[in-house]
């Protein structure tokens, strides 16, 4: 039987990253993502922000500018931490998980 290790690869246990507010979170999993160059991990953030879906629908016609500046400032503004807290559980989970692994 296997046990999880006290201190996981990214050198903080679950409980030291969980009691860190989710601003905290963000900025060190982005820093570190940032070293890695992992851009699939922020393709994983953005897919689960809530106004993903309406965005990706977007066909980019002139027609449909507007909405597409809007939907991007909305994603830029969950992405940075000041969009819907509706979706804070799903991204501090993200967050904690990229730390713990990497």
């Amino acid at each position: 039987m296997s046990q999880t290790p006290a201190t996981p690869t990214g050198g903080h246990s679950f409980e030291e990253l969980d009691a860190l507010p989710t601003e905290e979170l963000r900025e060190r999993s982005f820093a570190r993502a940032r070293e890695r160059l992992d851009i699939g991990f922020f393709w994983s953030v953005l897919r689960h922000l809530p106004n993903a879906d309406e965005a990706t629908v977007l066909d980019g016609a002139p027609n449909s500018v507007g909405p597409t500046v809007d939907e991007a400032a909305a994603l830029f503004r969950q992405l940075t931490g000041h969009g819907d807290e509706e979706s804070e559980p799903l991204l501090r989970a993200a967050f904690i998980d990229y730390l713990m692994k990497h």
